[in-house]
């Protein structure tokens, strides 16, 4: 670890090669949690590269839970987070409605970092399982469209990582790859991220992960979701080919909202909200969703446009399809307890 150290205390980049390297020393029980400490400040202060951060992940994913998936199109949806909006969670909700519309979702999620509900909590309330088995995502993508990878189960291996950045207090590299890292062989992806600075960096790095075709989005008010409060900020992968634009409300036909309306609460209102969502509730929470939604279908690119999405998104709420990919989900999870019993 000392030479990859130094090399960022100079203020030079490490090669992705170095980057594999020294992520592989970050499990070694010989590296001390100081070192830890010290190596993700020094990447923080630098500003992590596209080969810095493509390199880390793609350790994390091979030591992640090994799930392998031979469907096509599988999408996730997953944001940052630490965007400090305190909004409900837009993105999973999402998921359900993704699921509706006959998207394969492998939704990678934790429980609350910045926000106060994380995925997994109000998904836990809901009653869906949060340590399901690899073969066991796979029959959920199969025959819910959807599936849940909770992050500590599937990167078990990382909890001295993130006791050292609970110490640190401070952002890292590791509040920007969480929605890079999920283990499913994905083709294509919609991601939030609070900083409006890196959604091209993102890109990059989603082209070298593999990706056919990605957005990724900076909200308005620099939410990690997209908002119908003002001008949102995106960059579209595809084939290799990225292009920059912004979307507003008011482009795709959708009413304005401030973002005062989205805001969550504890993990029982905001399963309360998802459900209110997915059977129809009208309002901005309905709205968020479907404009969200609708920008994920454009990332998948099974719509040719985002208005087509937002379309496609209200279809699936109002068909009923949205609710039943919940449903099927819990039922599944429902299964999997009494066969443990």
């Amino acid at each position: 670890m000392k030479e990859f150290l130094q090399k960022l205390s100079n203020g030079h980049s490490l090669e992705k090669d170095e980057m594999r390297r020294a992520a592989h020393q970050l499990f070694n029980e010989e590296t001390t949690d100081s070192q830890i400490a010290c190596f993700l400040t020094l990447l923080k202060m630098k500003g992590e590269s596209v080969e810095e951060i493509t390199g880390l992940v793609e350790v994390l994913r091979e030591k992640a839970l090994p799930v392998k998936s031979s469907m096509s199109g599988v999408l996730d949806n997953c944001g940052t987070g630490g965007d400090g909006s305190h909004s409900f969670n837009i993105s999973t909700t999402s998921a359900f409605v993704l699921a509706g519309a006959g998207i394969k979702v492998a939704k990678h999620g934790n429980r609350s970092i910045s926000s106060r509900t994380g995925s997994a909590d109000v998904l836990e309330h809901l009653g869906i399982s949060l340590d399901f088995r690899a073969d066991e995502i796979n029959d959920l993508l199969s025959e819910c469209n959807i599936a849940f990878l909770y992050a500590p189960h599937i990167h078990s291996g990382l909890k001295r990582i993130m006791k050292v950045r609970k110490e640190l207090k401070i952002p890292t590299i590791f509040n920007l790859i969480g929605p890079l890292t999920n283990p499913v062989e994905l083709e294509t992806q919609l991601i939030g991220v609070y900083r409006r600075d890196r959604l091209e960096t993102m890109a990059r790095v989603l082209h070298e992960l593999g990706r056919r075709r990605a957005v990724v989005l900076n909200g308005a008010d620099y939410m990690d979701e997209a908002s119908l409060a003002g001008e949102n900020h995106l960059v579209l992968l595809e084939n290799g080919r990225i292009t920059s634009f912004t979307l507003t409300a008011e482009d795709v036909g959708m009413p304005h909202y401030p973002n005062s309306m989205i805001k969550g609460a504890g993990s029982s209102e905001n399963a309360a909200i998802l459900r209110d969502v997915l059977e129809g509730k009208e309002g901005a929470h309905l709205d968020t969703v479907v404009f969200n939604a609708g920008i994920a279908l454009f990332a998948h690119g099974s719509v040719s446009s985002v208005a087509e999405g937002v379309k496609a998104a209200r279809d699936s709420i109002a068909s009923g399809k949205a609710i039943n990919a919940l449903q099927a989900l819990v039922e599944y999870s429902q299964s999997k307890r009494k066969q443990v019993i």
